[in-house]
């Protein structure tokens, strides 16, 4: 498995802030986005990502050497495109917690739709406890309902037309959409997706070139 860290993304949704890459065999065959709608699947972001996992990636060593040298307090987003480290469902414990180590002293985030069985849950626990916030991605609302009862930071996928505020379906969750997505700011200055302890849920409207594809999974 492959890394790639850029120490200033030139994004302008994300900001300024060190982003970085994981080879798209820690992607989980549970994510319904795959080759499906997944906005990482095109453009430029793809030809990183394939290059990511030719001669553009290093080693998870290699990878949290410099995560560890990012300055204290630092705000950086693990994985624009991956998921978290171990091949299809499972996640690599050693790797993550090789990866939490590093992050600490800095305010990392990520997402993960590694299924939550009971060894990923317990992980992603523990690395959300000792600072790394990993949000677990919803594919809709009805999802993002089910994924509130761990007690974690969740996000989801929502219909390209959506309002920037609602509830989930069953148990009335707030939802806020990603400021990032309809007014001038972005990561950087927003910074909720780092937030562990949050009571709502954030939504990110489907986008991308597969963007017609997500918003049909996001309609459930």
């Amino acid at each position: 498995m492959k890394y790639h860290l850029t120490l200033k993304s030139g994004n302008a949704k994300t900001g300024p802030i060190p982003v970085s890459t994981t080879d798209s065999t820690s992607c989980p065959p549970a994510c319904p986005f795959i080759h499906n709608g997944c906005y990482a699947d095109g453009g430029p972001l793809k030809l990183h990502w394939n290059k990511v996992a030719q001669d553009r990636g290093e080693s998870i060593t290699q990878f949290c050497h410099k995560i560890k040298s990012l300055p204290a307090g630092q705000l950086w987003r693990h994985n624009q495109a991956g998921d978290l480290p171990g091949r299809g469902n499972q996640i690599d414990v050693g790797q993550l917690a090789r990866l939490v180590g590093a992050n600490a002293g800095k305010r990392g985030f990520t997402y993960t739709h590694k299924p939550m069985t009971a060894s990923n849950l317990k992980a992603v626990t523990i690395a959300n406890d000792l600072g790394f916030t990993i949000n677990l991605s919803a594919n809709n609302l009805e999802h993002a309902d089910s994924l509130m009862k761990h007690n974690l930071p969740v996000v989801t996928v929502l219909p390209i037309d959506a309002p920037k505020t609602q509830t989930t379906p069953r148990w009335g969750f707030n939802v806020v959409t990603c400021p990032a997505t309809y007014r001038n700011t972005n990561c950087a200055d927003c910074g909720l997706c780092q937030i562990r302890g949050r009571s709502f849920i954030i939504g990110f409207p489907a986008h991308g070139t597969g963007a017609k594809k997500a918003n049909l999974i996001a309609k459930g």
